[in-house]
């Protein structure tokens, strides 16, 4: 079996094409694109949030996969990088964009709730982690890639990554998944 990530989000190519002109070079591969699509296809109704938007290619995926009833919540603290996305993905009505600090979006929507979280920044990832979970309905998805150490890491990060891996792992309320795929990538359930 090849992998084959088509069909594209509508409006992924041209994503792709400012984000390469921006020279940001964060943005999640096709392969993670591709899992978020499917897994958000399997929240109907849902509420999904995204903690760091980035460029938009990512929530072009999510976007994809959501039903016309879904809602995202996709929030990221640079306003050059969350205008691409804005430019390419703000007229959907589905999709909630929010120029914010991580730590103060978290702090300031503690009693909200989301059927599916990707945590794509710091922020609901190495930070914040417990309160980000506590948004997590019972059966819902908690989603982080890049957990295969790349050549942009920091001195340090490995462990960093490391202690996040065996902090989620410790967690009962947990069931969880880890993929050595795309850049690694993990998937957890919450249980309870």
């Amino acid at each position: 079996m090849s992998e084959d990530f088509s069909p594209l989000p509508p409006s992924y190519t041209s994503i792709q094409k400012a984000t390469a002109e921006s020279g940001f070079t964060m943005a999640s591969d096709l392969a993670t694109g591709s899992l978020l699509r499917t897994l958000a296809a399997t929240k109907r109704r849902g509420k999904l949030l995204e903690l760091g938007t980035g460029t938009g290619l990512s929530t072009s995926w999510i976007l994809d996969g959501m039903d016309k009833d879904s809602t995202l919540v996709s929030i990221d603290n640079d306003q050059d990088v969350l205008a691409i996305a804005k430019q390419f993905l703000g007229a959907d009505q589905r999709l909630d964009l929010q120029l914010m600090d991580g730590e103060k979006w978290v702090e300031s929507n503690r009693e909200s709730s989301f059927d599916f979280i990707f945590a794509d920044t710091w922020h609901g990832k190495y930070l914040l982690l417990e309160e980000v979970l506590e948004m997590l309905h019972i059966g819902g998805l908690y989603i982080v890639d890049d957990m295969i150490p790349q050549a942009n890491w920091p001195e340090g990060h490995a462990e960093k990554a490391e202690k996040f891996m065996q902090k989620l792992e410790s967690m009962p309320n947990l069931t969880l998944t880890k993929l050595n795929w795309s850049t690694g990538i993990i998937i957890a359930a919450r249980r309870f």
